[in-house]
């Protein structure tokens, strides 16, 4: 089988493998579609782990099943979105609801990833965080499925409520789904970037107002809006210092950050303990998602809050990955690119 090998992100090689062969409790998925993940174009972050088979967004059909499967569990034929961790589902980390310090989460993975014409689905994945796709959800919508959850938990993380003032700042993919999904909820959104085009798309997607940091004040553009109110939660989805800065500034008294991306690893955020304390601003880091955040996830994709139409905008056959990843970074031009195996 063919598969995507990462070796830098300029560096993204197609490649010969053996098809893996389910074990014990395992499937074997034949990959349908893979999202290109924002994590998957920073270089420090991959870097860490290569070379490896990228991609955790795939969605496709299950060909084959291992030896002592549970007769109650997933079929062959059956179009599934597999979660590329799952939790155990026992441990006091998962029965508090925090999956992703759960040690089986943190352990599991597909063989050998998304980016491969076939994977296999290790059996804590099948058994935790495995889901089969309705009729009227297509497979380019079941690779939505993770980053939707990620920004579900998010917002759940945040305590979005429908009278919220939000602001969202940064309007790549994730800050899109940000915006769709939390004014889907019944707030107030306003959107921030520098690039006319995430900008104008933020608006499609329900932004009452967008803001240009490039020529706008960010809290006196919320305080127009508002009419003198900053946000209530703020949504920082780049991962740099300067970002963060700026979202805690935008924050009103009592109001709620959210820190989307992580910083490199040698950052540092200095804050103002004053300034929090006073202000009771609470700084709420989101790391990815749990079971609960996928299937609230594909239950907003069926309800059709997830506009799918409107946030992907390209798409390649897996020979080209490297073209996939590369425009992924364009942030004139891409929101969500997908890989699509039948193209």
């Amino acid at each position: 089988m063919k598969v995507a090998r990462l070796y830098t992100v300029d560096d993204i090689r197609i490649e010969q493998a053996d098809v893996p062969a389910p074990g014990p409790g395992e499937a074997l998925v034949r990959t349908r579609v893979c999202g290109v993940c924002t994590g998957d174009i920073m270089g420090w972050y991959m870097q860490r782990k290569a070379p490896l088979v990228f991609g955790h967004e795939p969605a496709g059909e299950i060909v084959a099943l291992g030896p002592a499967m549970q007769a109650a569990g997933p079929a062959v034929g059956d179009r599934v979105f597999v979660h590329h961790h799952a939790p155990c589902g026992r441990c006091r980390r998962c029965r508090r609801g925090h999956h992703v310090h759960c040690e089986t989460w943190r352990a599991t993975n597909l063989r050998p990833g998304g980016m491969a014409e076939y994977f296999v689905v290790p059996a804590p994945n099948l058994i935790g965080d495995t889901l089969v796709l309705p009729d009227g959800v297509d497979f380019e919508a079941g690779s939505l499925i993770e980053p939707t959850a990620c920004v579900v938990k998010s917002l759940r993380r945040g305590g979005l409520s429908c009278d919220d003032v939000v602001c969202v700042i940064g309007l790549g993919i994730m800050g899109q789904l940000h915006v769709a999904l939390a004014r889907a909820a019944g707030a107030r959104v306003i959107a921030s970037d520098m690039v006319p085009f995430r900008l104008g798309r933020a608006r499609e997607l329900g932004a009452e107002r967008t803001v240009d940091i490039r020529s706008e004040s960010l809290p006196a553009a919320i305080r127009e809006t508002t009419g003198g109110e900053l946000a209530d939660l703020v949504i920082c989805g780049p991962g740099s210092p300067a970002a963060m800065h700026a979202a805690i500034d935008a924050a009103a008294p009592g109001g709620r950050v959210v820190l989307f991306t992580t910083s490199e690893p040698d950052d540092r955020l200095p804050v103002s303990p004053y300034k929090l304390y006073f202000e009771e601003i609470s700084l709420i880091p989101s790391y990815s998602c749990g079971p609960d955040d996928t299937r609230e996830a594909l239950r907003l994709i069926c309800e059709g809050k997830v506009p799918v139409d409107g946030i992907v905008t390209h798409r390649f056959g897996l020979d080209h990955a490297a073209e996939a990843v590369k425009t992924a970074g364009l942030a004139d031009q891409a929101l969500k690119t997908l890989v699509v195996f039948d193209k």
